[in-house]
């Protein structure tokens, strides 16, 4: 009976933890920490109860059968559930690359996947092998997989906006949910549904992660010469000589010359920093590590600084002519938390800018 139960338990949960955890060793540059891959399990197995609920909820008040219910509504509630976790990574700058977006992804679908399988478990003890087969190979891996293509079509609708707008996640969740109600329509035929699925999947996501390093090495060489040729000009006085540079340079008649100074300085800095985090992932992917050293963590105080002398509602004006991109946001993130062990070297609450006296309005 115990044995019976343990190797029912191990088939229905192991597969999904098994593939996440390949996805995080396919992935070279190791960026997604550990410890937010368990918070990102936590979040999607907290989502698989709020389901429960909106589920029996909804099937209440539609009064439909389960049938037509588990094929065109739950997938839509359950997808759309998971796809709200992810949108909050991308909000927060937890998502940089493609890869980042493929593991978070599937690691909501897997915590939302655990936790379902464990209900059915616990209420569904007589089930057969089948039917434990199904949800562990199939069921558990399609939650992981539809939540990773959904970050994944995000992240390539995203990556060139420094906030995206909610509707450039519509095409990734319309996909996701169209996925989980084909998946749906084949719960009486394993060779149907879970075969497709151990197929399909892992070798999509091979070649997805093949692909997307071969683009983040090219992304980041072109990045890199872009951010030099940026701060030699910012360095010299001048402004990049784009649609930007003379739309900040418009701006610049509006605003008080100190106000445009610390503006100046505050695109300078930000350049810099990207720079310096490009350089770090740069040698991350040939093996070496760099260290961060304190004028990282200077760079970030001086940046908030500037921030906070700018002022929030100028910012945001100034924001859309900035062209500062998702990316650019997510490797400052990622700098920013590694420089915060360092103790700073200036412990001023503020400094003049370097460039205000060579600055060329």
């Amino acid at each position: 009976m115990w044995l019976e139960f343990a190797i029912k338990t191990l088939v229905s949960l192991a597969p999904v933890v098994v593939f996440l955890v390949v996805l995080l060793q396919l992935d070279s540059y190791k960026l997604v920490r550990f410890r937010l891959v368990l918070s990102v399990l936590l979040g999607g197995a907290l989502l698989a109860m709020l389901a429960y609920a909106i589920n029996g909820y909804a099937i209440n008040v539609l009064k439909i059968d389960f049938t037509p219910y588990s094929l065109y509504v739950a997938p839509v509630i359950e997808e759309t559930l998971k796809a709200l976790a992810i949108v909050l990574l991308f909000r927060t700058n937890r998502i940089g690359f493609a890869i980042d977006a493929i593991i978070l992804g599937f690691a909501v679908g897997t915590g939302f996947a655990l936790l379902e399988n464990l209900y059915y478990l616990n209420t569904l003890m007589g089930a057969g092998w089948g039917d434990w087969v199904m949800r562990g190979l199939g069921t558990a891996i399609m939650h992981g997989g539809t939540a990773a293509i959904f970050a994944a079509l995000s992240h390539r609708l995203t990556s060139r906006r420094d906030t995206p707008a909610f509707y450039l996640f519509l095409p990734g969740l319309i996909v996701a949910a169209l996925l989980h109600g084909i998946f749906n329509h084949f719960p009486g035929n394993p060779l149907v549904s879970v075969i497709p699925v151990l197929l399909v999947m892992p070798v999509s996501f091979f070649v997805l992660f093949q692909k997307s390093e071969h683009a983040i090495h090219t992304w980041l060489v072109s990045d890199i010469e872009s951010h030099e040729e940026l701060l030699h000009r910012l360095e010299s006085g001048h402004l990049p000589e784009t649609d930007s540079g003379r739309s900040l340079l418009a701006l610049a008649q509006k605003l008080e010359a100190e106000i445009f100074t610390y503006v100046f300085d505050y695109l300078r800095v930000h350049t810099e920093l990207v720079l310096r985090a490009e350089a770090i992932l740069l040698s991350r992917e040939q093996g070496i590590e760099i260290t961060i050293d304190v004028d990282v963590h200077d760079g970030f105080i001086r940046l908030h600084t500037l921030e906070r002398v700018i002022g929030r509602t100028t910012l945001l004006t100034l924001r859309p002519h900035l062209h500062f991109t998702r990316l650019e946001l997510w490797e400052l993130y990622q700098l920013e938390e590694r420089s915060r062990r360092i103790p700073a070297a200036h412990q001023h609450p503020w400094f003049e800018p370097a460039s205000a006296a060579k600055m060329h309005i």
